[in-house]
């Protein structure tokens, strides 16, 4: 089939990273969005990649030490609002997948419960091994993916090991040894961090199921 384009944090290179704005925007080029997850001191999961805000924020300070109303009080890069997992779920559409970053552990059970009453589907990628063990025993029929940078045979064994349904390289690790292997054994595979055209068609040649951008022109042919 054709290349999926997944939009990396709904395209951080053309809006707000991890906003509700920029989620709605990328909805209308993208095939799926990633959207990374945190949980914050009065216990809401949030959308937001780093451990502080102080890159994407006016703030300063760890995630898990702001409030949500205090997260909320921050503008992110310029006049968006830190949004709860809970609100960006709401504004993707039906049409458009997510696969959600956790960055933390003891996360899946809360985000397992969102993505269930989502009417989108969700699919899981933990950075933490632990974490996709518990998302398999908690929600097993949500699918799962690993995301690593490195060995090939070690990221297959432990994608195997797991049950999960995507294999998700980074471009660097990703070849076409990989894919025809993941094929095989029936994962997906989606390539991270495609930053040139020239990348996204490499990764097309060797039959790459999506790869996940910070900007829609990686494929200016997608959904236009």
């Amino acid at each position: 089939g054709k290349m999926r384009l997944i939009a990396h944090r709904g395209f951080a290179a053309t809006a707000p990273e991890n906003t509700i704005s920029a989620v709605e925007r990328a909805s209308r080029r993208a095939d799926e969005v990633t959207i990374d997850v945190r949980r914050c001191d009065s216990g809401e999961l949030v959308a937001i990649h780093d451990p502080t805000v102080d890159r994407v924020t006016d703030g300063t300070g760890a995630v898990c030490r702001h409030t949500l109303s205090e997260l909320q009080s921050l503008t992110v890069l310029g006049k968006e609002q830190i949004p709860t997992l809970d609100a960006m779920l709401q504004a993707v559409p039906a049409s458009v997948g997510v696969t959600l970053d956790l960055h933390e552990i003891g996360l899946a059970h809360d985000v397992l419960r969102l993505a269930d009453r989502a009417d989108v589907h969700v699919t899981v990628s933990p950075g933490i091994a632990h974490e996709l063990e518990g998302c398999r025993g908690i929600a097993p029929g949500v699918p799962r993916a690993y995301r690593f940078d490195g060995d090939a045979e070690v990221g297959l064994e432990f994608a195997r090991e797991t049950d999960c349904s995507y294999l998700n390289p980074t471009v660097e690790t990703c070849d076409g040894w990989l894919v025809a292997t993941a094929h095989n054994e029936g994962f997906c595979v989606n390539a991270w961090g495609v930053g040139c055209q020239d990348d996204a068609a490499a990764l097309e040649s060797w039959g790459v199921d999506g790869v996940v951008a910070d900007h829609p022109q990686i494929m200016p042919q997608a959904r236009l």
